[in-house]
């Protein structure tokens, strides 16, 4: 063995020595009510045997025996659930107001201070698992890399890399790639998929010519890769419809009141087919920054809790206040009071064309920040979507695992998945929004936050506060 391979193996001993996945114990999660992500019955006084990250056995007080060697982590009063997954982020992104400010200024921060940040405070809201849809690639398989080497605290990501379309915004270049002929659709998701993305992200479909996007679809499947496309435009629909995207983001229209019945008939028809087309057509539909809006200008607090600011430098934290200073004069928000009124319509016509919702939220977009996101999209399909929570909380751990194909490990709480495990202090199916209090954190047999505590020593130096 050459000297080189040696050290090598060395540092890799070393470096799985040191991660935090290394530091997974054994645990008895003991005496909740467990919501197990399948939606049936919760099961009361539930026992969750974790070992090296896995999840051993589950049970019930006084049929399962906790074995010597487990420490019991008492979850009484508590509803225990499978890690929750945000399936819209942007980790480039932390809520300031101004792109065009924000891309060039930040640019060379990404990888060392804005996408850890945005990663930790995901998980720290007990998001175990995410899907990053649109960054830099090389940014993106870093950041990926470094949560799986345990170099940095973040959640099961899952990266789409640059957007596909036509053709980039000025000034996007690094993270949305322009396509505008069969051969770059197929070497540019080629790349993708050799890079090491895990899907892609198509937008603006209907302005490329139809062969071109149905070569980026068809070139992902082949690749065993999902595709992830836009609606915003009723021809964004129509067209990801015709060319198979498997998830559709975002309500769209914008101050249109519906779906057009022609869409509507061509999501039923899709529907209809169910497992022949590949599947459930999942939607992310992104609602809860537009539907809150108006409470956020009448009361912008939130803009002023301190959650977001963990992991950012000091001067990042002042450049995104002073971004936000008045956020009812955001030109990104004019048309939101306009859009507001028609979001109830266009779920409940989603609903009844039979997708199957996936919680998203666009999360590090103007005024959204990670910490938050989440559980205010749980909240708002509940309690004002009329969606009933337990289908919330299965489109936020359950469904998400099923589309990426990772439900195998991921998306429930069963033995020999992996250990991402969430608790709120309360009874989430009522209360919904307890669930923005997230007591209890785990990740792969990991603790990450405990009575309501952060463990510190869990995070790399630069996440801590």
């Amino acid at each position: 063995m050459k000297r080189s391979q040696f050290l090598s193996g060395i540092l890799l001993v070393l470096t799985l020595l040191t991660s935090n996945d290394s530091l997974a114990e054994k645990y008895a999660l003991k005496g909740g009510r467990l919501i197990d992500g399948y939606g049936g019955p919760p099961l009361a006084n539930s026992i969750v045997l974790v070992e090296d990250g896995i999840i051993k056995a589950v049970g019930q007080v006084g049929q399962l025996n906790i074995p010597d060697g487990f420490k019991v982590v008492s979850t009484e009063g508590m509803d225990v659930l499978p890690g929750l997954w945000e399936s819209h982020a942007h980790l480039m992104l932390n809520g300031h107001a101004d792109y065009s400010h924000w891309q060039p200024t930040y640019r060379e921060r990404q990888v060392d201070e804005i996408m850890p940040a945005s990663a930790v405070q995901l998980l720290l809201a007990g998001v175990t698992s995410a899907r990053d849809l649109g960054a830099n690639l090389e940014d993106s398989i870093e950041i990926k890399n470094q949560i799986e080497k345990g170099e940095i605290a973040g959640p099961n990501l899952f990266v789409s890399g640059p957007f596909l379309q036509y053709e980039p915004y000025p000034g996007s270049e690094h993270y949305r790639w322009g396509v505008k002929t069969v051969r770059e659709a197929k070497q540019k998701v080629r790349q993708l998929a050799k890079a090491g993305v895990d899907m892609i992200k198509l937008v603006d479909q209907d302005q490329m010519e139809l062969e071109v996007a149905q070569a980026i679809v068809d070139t992902a499947h082949e690749n065993n890769l999902k595709v992830i496309g836009h609606s915003h435009r009723p021809d964004e629909i129509r067209v990801g419809l015709k060319i198979g995207v498997d998830n559709f983001e975002h309500t769209g229209l914008t101050t249109a009141p519906e779906y057009p019945e022609d869409v509507m008939r061509l999501l039923k028809e899709r529907t209809a087919t169910g497992r022949v087309a590949g599947g459930p057509l999942f939607w992310t539909p992104t609602v809860e920054g537009l539907y809150q809006y108006p409470e956020l200008i009448k009361n912008p607090e939130r803009l002023d809790n301190t959650c977001w600011h963990r992991g950012l430098k000091s001067d990042t934290i002042k450049d995104i206040k002073a971004s936000l200073t008045d956020p009812g004069k955001l030109d990104y928000m004019q048309l939101t009071p306009l859009r507001q009124p028609t979001l109830k319509k266009k779920i409940s016509q989603l609903k009844e064309a039979g997708v199957v919702f996936l919680i998203g939220t666009d999360s590090g977009i103007p005024t959204k920040f990670h910490c938050q996101s989440t559980w205010n999209e749980m909240v708002v399909l509940t309690n004002d979507m009329n969606i009933p929570a337990m289908d919330v909380i299965r489109s936020a751990t359950y469904w998400p695992a099923v589309m990426m194909g990772v439900q195998d490990r991921l998306g429930s709480i069963t033995a020999g998945k992996q250990a991402d495990i969430i608790a709120v202090d309360g009874d989430v199916l009522r209360y919904m929004n307890l669930i923005s209090d997230v007591d209890f954190v785990m990740k792969k047999g990991v603790i990450y936050r405990q009575n309501g505590q952060v463990v510190e020593d869990k995070l790399a130096p630069k996440q801590r506060l």
